[in-house]
């Protein structure tokens, strides 16, 4: 094999540009975690605090190591320093010697460095500018803010200056409406070094060009560099001992030779629930006429076809997700970054979040524009485990200059990422941007956020015109030159791609493209609303809960224990956030007890709202073909719209997004006297099933109970019952429950208590709860019925159900693990269990 060294850069130190003490610094991090680790500023997480480290931004920093070169390195004909990723302003020199000027936090940077080494002792210094400082004047040069609600400038010290959109950082930096403010600066990945000669493989693109279970046609594009002209074979294995040779005639310099192979009865890649997320080991050589390995490369993917099928129908045009040949029902999340400091993010972390979509029977994420290309771990894990990413490219809720310089840049960080995500199987769909086409309207006047109308009409037409140059020109562009078999959409929510029809992209649409919806919670609808507005492809929408109360008391003391203190309404970012949470349980549901119950109906609210959304576009199938709640996962501990808190510790909605994601539900569908039962399924075939449906009152008692046989049909919804709610339920609704059963054979797939009234209305007693203690797990029992039990215990460990009901009579058994993961068998006794239900909220 020819000659390569790697190695990493380690023994950082920092510290600020003006100051003289050098600190030690951990890298990949950043000045913010430093600082922490050093003691020299306090947790931001805490309190108010997040306010007092916004000087942090201002100052420039320095960050520097040593590293020794040897003599064989020296000889080596290409010495290639490669900063995975520097955050963002960075000036680099090695050995007094000025090698780059950074500008952009998502690129990757390489220079080849031999001419500036020495023997023995080198030192690379980086200085970082602030981007705050850097970027200052930038909106006075062009004349006006750019759109950037968003971005909080006013936490930041710099008046209504939206300076967000000229870094190419992640935006949520500079704060969110479920975020905080740190403008960060560092090294946020890994520096390397590569020495080598002769022929180096810089790159493998496995072009997937027609993937069936009998054949997989696969187009790899080998980039490979070379000092001379050469001939060698290019050799392709995979972990089962297959091969594919080719003779090849390498240039002078860097190339990309084409291998064309082919693979019969391939192992395919399918999502969660489909079936198994296979992956292939690929294994490419450059091998020299005399049978030596010149240079390697290895990659891992899955075989799988996938396209977004966008085809006219009779209600408008469909929206949904093919692979292998099956279309997808898209069931999961968007995702934002696990940390508002992402270098804190250890592989852990993802793992229990990937795990964590796997067992709530998720098949797809959505990684947002607001926050950063993920780190591999998160991608990794989503080729293990089946689930489909939905990849945004870094823009979100605002508008970004155009300027030449700013366009090239963007066009060299998109060809980074999408070189270094296009192998993953998990990759779905590239996407432009997140809510700017819907946000501006071009086409509609009276539509949109009203950014349009803040500006002249010179403003707008250069604003505009920037827009259509990165998102309808250089993104797809790029996507086609460097990943040609996926789809790009330009931006969601999105209706059309012509660009010039009033059609384009003007408002959510329910007959096409992919739909945001937020009049419920911003728009303070009631949870019905959910069920009557459907779309093609639900992206987006969302509805707000507290963590639970062991988070909240991370940040808050018991002084600040209330909805309205000062750290409450800090620790969310979303004004009115507080104020919606407390306005529509009061719609809802009785009056919580004190703040602590409050904190869990949050939870219990929250669950319910997306239960309805899910359920509603679930029914719809296949008119509806994906549901994306909004959001998975917190970055630091608030007040937010997700289903799993900054600690990973799952809310109410987390559990029951397990249950209604499950592959064969059923949804009971109650308008005002009309009740309705449906079965809907992602299971490819058909399925013969008994649906039993009883009728109990809350004190158990059986009250009529109805077998029916009923067929479900394969990926779709079907309706099994439609009846006047007067024929099912004539006594006190208050006090009435229907349980909804489906058996497929003698396994239950599903189980549903319907109420005919809201829980606000409900005659609820004390239930009794008792509970005892299985081999690997619990049995719960009740007098009463009981609604939103909830299992908590202070060790590490997870209950298979949770925020569930129980009907007197009925023994329930829940399943404590240690682990989500599946492979983890092993039990853990219960300890320290915390039984409760909505009775115990609401009675004082």
């Amino acid at each position: 094999m020819t000659n390569l060294t790697t190695w990493q850069l380690d023994n950082w130190k920092f510290k600020e540009a003006t100051a003289e003490e050098w600190y030690t610094a951990t890298v990949p991090g950043c000045v913010h975690t430093d600082l922490l680790d050093l003691g020299m500023i306090e947790d931001p997480f805490e309190g108010k605090k997040e306010l007092d480290v916004q000087w942090v931004d201002k100052r420039d920093w320095e960050y520097q190591t040593t590293f020794e070169v040897t003599e064989e390195a020296l000889k080596q004909e290409y010495v290639v320093l490669t900063f995975h990723g520097l955050d963002t302003y960075a000036d680099v020199r090695l050995n007094g010697h000025s090698i780059l000027k950074a500008n952009n936090m998502f690129r990757i940077w390489k220079v080849d460095i031999k001419d500036y080494l020495q023997l023995g002792e080198n030192t690379l210094h980086i200085y970082f500018h602030s981007a705050v400082q850097y970027d200052l004047d930038k909106p006075d040069q062009l004349g006006y803010n750019l759109p950037a609600d968003n971005d909080h400038s006013e936490d930041g010290g710099v008046g209504e200056k939206k300076l967000s959109v000229f870094a190419r950082k992640a935006p949520y930096h500079y704060g969110w409406d479920w975020g905080p403010r740190f403008v960060t600066a560092g090294i946020w990945k890994d520096v390397t070094i590569e020495a080598w000669s002769d022929v180096k493989v810089q790159d493998v693109y496995l072009e997937q060009q027609h993937i069936t279970e009998e054949k997989a046609e696969v187009l790899a594009h080998v980039e490979v560099e070379t000092t001379e002209a050469q001939q060698v074979t290019i050799k392709i294995t995979d972990q089962y001992g297959w091969e594919h040779t080719q003779q090849a005639t390498l240039e002078a310099g860097q190339q990309v030779i084409d291998v064309p192979f082919t693979k019969e009865s391939p192992r395919l890649w399918w999502s969660n629930g489909l079936g198994a997320a296979h992956l292939y080991q690929f294994h490419v050589e450059v091998v020299s006429s005399t049978d030596q390995v010149l240079s390697d490369y290895q990659l891992t993917t899955g075989l799988r076809s996938i396209k977004l099928v966008r085809k006219a129908d009779e209600a408008g045009e469909s929206f949904y997700f093919e692979l292998n040949g099956i279309p997808v029902f898209a069931k999961g999340a968007n995702h934002i970054p696990n940390d508002s400091f992402e270098t804190r993010i250890s592989k852990e972390d993802y793992r229990h979040e990937i795990l964590t979509a796997v067992d709530s029977n998720m098949n797809m994420l959505r990684i947002w524009g607001g926050g950063i290309y993920e780190y591999e771990a998160f991608y990794e894990y989503c080729d293990q485990y089946g689930i489909l990413v939905w990849q945004d490219f870094m823009f979100a809720c605002s508008m970004y200059p155009g300027d030449e310089a700013f366009l090239a840049n963007v066009k060299q960080e998109a060809m980074d990422q999408v070189k270094r995500l296009r192998n993953y199987a998990c990759i779905a769909l590239w996407c432009g941007n997140n809510e700017m086409d819907s946000a501006w309207t071009e086409y509609i006047e009276e539509a949109g956020w009203g950014w349009k109308q803040r500006y002249n009409e010179e403003q707008r037409q250069a604003i505009w015109q920037d827009y259509e140059q990165v998102f309808h020109q250089i993104l797809p562009e790029v996507i086609d030159q460097n990943d040609p078999v996926k789809d790009y959409w330009p931006s969601s929510p999105m209706q059309d791609l012509s660009g010039t029809s009033s059609q384009h992209a003007t408002f959510d649409s329910v007959t096409r493209g992919d739909m945001h919806y937020w009049d419920v919670w911003h728009g303070q609808q009631p949870l019905e609303a959910y069920k009557q507005n459907v779309g093609r492809f639900m992206s987006e929408y969302g509805f707000q809960s507290f963590p639970e109360e062991r988070t909240v008391r991370t940040y808050a003391q018991e002084q600040e224990m209330a909805l309205e203190s000062d750290v409450m309404l800090h620790h969310q970012k979303n004004g009115a956030g507080n104020r919606l949470i407390k306005t529509y349980m009061d719609s809802y549901y009785q009056e919580p007890k004190d703040f602590s119950s409050f904190l869990h109906v949050s939870h219990i609210l929250q669950a319910e709202a997306i239960k309805q959304a899910v359920e509603g576009h679930r029914l719809h199938m296949p008119y509806c073909m994906g549901t994306l709640y909004w959001q998975m996962n917190d970055c630091w501990p608030v007040a937010s719209w997700s289903s799993m808190d900054y600690y990973g510790r799952w809310k109410a909605l987390q559990f029951t997004m397990k249950d209604r994601f499950k592959p064969t539900v059923i949804i009971a569908d109650q308008k005002e006297e009309q009740f309705t039962i449906y079965a809907v399924s992602d299971v490819i075939k058909q399925q013969e099933a008994t649906l039993i449906y009883s009728l109990y009152d809350f004190n158990g008692s059986l009250l009529d109970q109805q077998h029916q046989q009923v067929t479900i049909e394969a990926n779709t919804s079907s309706k099994l019952i439609e009846e006047d709610v007067a024929n099912i339920a004539s006594g006190d609704r208050s006090q009435t429950l229907l349980r909804c059963e489906l058996l497929i054979g003698d396994t239950v797939v599903d189980s549903i208590d319907h109420l005919f009234e809201k829980t606000k209305h409900l005659n609820l007693q004390n239930p009794h709860i008792k509970w005892e203690l299985a081999d690997d797990g619990v049995v719960l029992t009740a007098t009463s019925y009981a609604t939103n039990v909830w299992l908590q215990v202070e060790e590490t460990g997870f209950f298979e159900d949770n925020n569930f009901n129980l009907v007197p009579g009925i023994k329930k058994f829940v399943r404590y693990c240690q682990s989500l993961d599946p492979e983890v068998t092993d039990t853990v006794p219960v300890k320290q269990l915390q039984v409760t239900s909505m009775y115990d909220y609401i009675t004082k």
